[in-house]
């Protein structure tokens, strides 16, 4: 999917930024059950963008830093961070490319963005097409627990002719959780996640496009025993319109074997055929620009499930109000259902979050629910101050909900968490510096 705005001109740059920001959070530590008070949260993050290109050669970086703090008792200061790099090779006829996105947050990345144009990279899912299949994001999260999430790629396209080409790609991605769920006290659930794909695109008009894709996920959770395998291929349309609007359309099977271990520590393996499918719409009004998706993929489950089948879409729109304000919304949905249960290895020794415990055993890993749903949607303004600050208001709200199959029977259950956030800050972008 191309670029709806202009190509910028090809130079070599270096810009650097920084962002504080003030933060009335209702329900700070994103527990179940919903906040009692309002606690602030104080964030300081610095940034700096390289862009360096050579004649076959193009280099991108970009790093975003500082720390948060937060008022609630027991939490304090937490460390914000996020990195990635992109460094490509063209030649007459394709390219070549490798890519590495790193985090380090204390909440998951799907609707988490901090209400900055200077930051929006920081805690905001990917927005390539293929972001959540590849293993890029967390939907959803509960309570405040550090994690890294790192996903590495190389991709290779070839024009095959000036209508024709084929791509290949290979990738790698893990998650990796520091604590346990604040609010049932269970441990998150690592995993790492191998991709690789496989592609045929052809140009059958100035404005439309098909393709054929095949894609495999083979995922491994830190819970012993847990893994399984998907394969997915899909039939994508696209299509153009005078350079304002895009549209992508792809669906396909998904094939995924799930091999389970049971008391006895043998492998189970268990088949099952579903449904991949992605969507996707980007229109630019004169003055105002639209970007609408859906995506349906196996995912990690984001520490929650140990494999989960994930249902995402979102819908971003902004506009200018006038030469120094612009106004922006954003809302976003994720419906995960459980692809492994409890294995009956784990059942004897553990005891599912939410449930009693007369025995006092250990906690199972992740959250024993068949299914939740975590949305947010929200809204604000930037302002800009002079060339070089920008002022911005953004307020959202968030909440995730587990269905009743978490409660495990019980009268009274929190199964439900909502959170507003009202968030403002000052942004310094100073002008790029030319490094040719």
């Amino acid at each position: 999917m191309p670029s709806l705005e202009p190509h910028g001109a090809p130079l070599s740059y270096l810009q650097p930024g920084a962002t504080i920001s003030e933060s009335a959070d209702s329900n700070v530590t994103n527990s179940l059950g919903g906040g009692t008070s309002v606690t602030s949260v104080t964030r300081g993050l610095g940034n700096v963008v390289l862009k360096r290109l050579w004649s076959n050669y193009d280099l991108d970086l970009a790093y975003v830093g500082g720390a948060g703090y937060y008022s609630a008792q027991g939490q304090g200061a937490r460390l914000l961070q996020q990195a990635d790099v992109a460094q490509k090779i063209t030649w007459k006829r394709g390219q070549f490319a490798v890519r590495d996105s790193f985090s380090y947050l204390p909440e998951g990345n799907f609707g988490s963005a901090y209400g900055s144009l200077n930051t929006e990279g920081i805690g905001s899912i990917s927005s390539t097409p293929f972001g959540v299949l590849l293993g890029s994001s967390m939907l959803g999260s509960i309570g405040l627990t550090s994690r890294i999430l790192n996903i590495s790629l190389a991709d290779v396209t070839e024009y095959l002719s000036p209508k024709s080409s084929v791509t290949a790609l290979g990738g790698y991605a893990f998650s990796h959780f520091f604590g346990n769920d604040a609010t049932t006290g269970a441990p998150f659930i690592g995993a790492s996640q191998f991709s690789a794909q496989g592609g045929y695109n052809r140009i059958l008009s100035s404005h439309t496009q098909v393709g054929v894709m095949y894609a495999y996920q083979g995922f491994n959770f830190t819970v012993s025993g847990e893994a399984f395998h998907t394969n997915v291929v899909e039939l994508m349309y696209g299509h153009r319109i005078s350079g304002r609007m895009d549209l992508l359309l792809g669906v396909g099977p998904q094939f995924t074997r799930l091999n389970l271990t049971d008391v006895f520590g043998e492998t189970i393996g268990d088949n099952r055929i579903g449904v991949a499918a992605l969507a996707r719409l980007r229109y630019k009004f004169p003055k105002s620009s639209v970007d609408l998706s859906y995506h349906r993929f196996i995912t990690s489950g984001s520490g929650i499930f140990a494999g989960a089948q994930s249902d995402v879409g979102r819908l971003g729109v902004s506009r200018p109000l006038s030469r120094v304000w612009n106004a922006f919304a954003d809302m976003g949905v994720a419906h995960n259902k459980r692809l492994q249960s409890l294995s009956a290895a784990q059942s004897t020794t553990c005891v599912p979050a939410g449930t009693s415990n007369p025995s006092n055993l250990p906690v199972c890993p992740g959250i024993d629910a068949n299914s939740y749903t975590y949305g947010f949607i929200g809204g604000g303004l930037h302002r800009q101050f002079g060339h070089n600050f920008h002022g911005f208001l953004s307020y959202q709200f968030n909440e995730i909900a587990f269905d009743h199959s978490y409660c495990g029977g019980l009268p009274a259950c929190d199964r439900i968490g909502n959170r507003q956030v009202l968030t403002f800050g000052l942004d310094w972008i100073p002008r790029p510096i030319r490094i040719d």
